[in-house]
């Protein structure tokens, strides 16, 4: 960890520590999973009482971030404010981005003896969604092969750009449950594919390729790379049901888009 950083982190606990409203305080963000630059900001969580999470709610105010904890060019603090019912949320049925934020997390002071194992029901790849989740992925690469054809054929710049993009996401996102390895959301996803020994030999490469330079004929390359890497589980009732359930019939179930799953 940079001293910059440290030194924010020790302002921060002399500011919460003794505050009784806050039970605990969590480091996360690139300072925790040590992929920070020095003038990263530095990201934390705060667990609050039911009582001042209740009244945050009130407000619907559950951040804090201030420049004035920090002694660097650009840094800043940016906080999260949850409480141990938020977190039970999310190790029961949170998505793989929020479960992903507490990965590699530091507790910095807790007066609450559940939290270490909470965090690691947190942290741990939810292996009962597993299967689901592999078979909508294969489903989306199928549709979004289809749909940089049609792109090509049309000369849509935006379908053929929303389509190669998206084919990369899934195509990591098999991946990366193939490792059982949880999604970080946009900013960190291609760092985790780099991380993941088991995957098809230059699919990283072969990503950025098909993201500068789209086309047809390099997306159904990088598609057949992804789904020819192992048998998948593909969906039994067909990819287009299973398209047509995970992202045109949401709206039907409440269900979440199957990218935030």
């Amino acid at each position: 960890m940079f001293e910059n950083h440290q030194r924010a982190i020790n302002k921060l606990t002399a500011l919460f520590q003794d505050d009784p409203a806050y039970l605990a305080m969590i480091i996360g963000g690139s300072v925790a999973k040590g992929l920070a630059k020095e003038d990263s900001d530095v990201d934390f969580m705060l667990v609050a009482t039911d009582e001042e999470y209740a009244r945050r709610a009130a407000i619907n105010n559950f951040q804090y971030v201030s420049l004035d904890l920090t002694d660097y060019p650009g840094g800043y603090v940016d906080g999260k404010i949850v409480s141990m019912a938020f977190l039970r949320e999310v190790a029961d049925h949170g998505s793989e981005p929020a479960r992903s934020a507490f990965c590699g997390g530091m507790i910095i002071y807790s007066r609450e003896p559940e939290l270490a194992d909470l965090l690691k029901q947190i942290t741990t790849y939810p292996e009962h969604e597993r299967t689901q989740k592999i078979q909508s992925f294969h489903a989306q690469i199928q549709a979004l092969r289809w749909f940089a054809g049609e792109a090509e054929k049309r000369h849509e710049a935006y379908l053929m750009a929303h389509a190669v993009a998206d084919m990369v996401l899934f195509g990591a996102r098999l991946i990366l449950a193939h490792n059982r390895v949880l999604y970080p959301y946009h900013k960190w996803v291609m760092t985790e594919l780099r991380r993941v020994q088991d995957k098809p030999e230059n699919m990283v490469e072969m990503a950025e390729a098909l993201l500068a330079h789209p086309s047809r004929d390099a997306a159904e390359q990088f598609a057949d790379l992804v789904l020819n890497f192992i048998p998948w589980e593909a969906p039994p009732e067909g990819w287009p049901m299973r398209f047509m359930n995970d992202v045109e019939w949401t709206w039907r179930t409440g269900r979440p888009a199957v990218e935030d799953l």
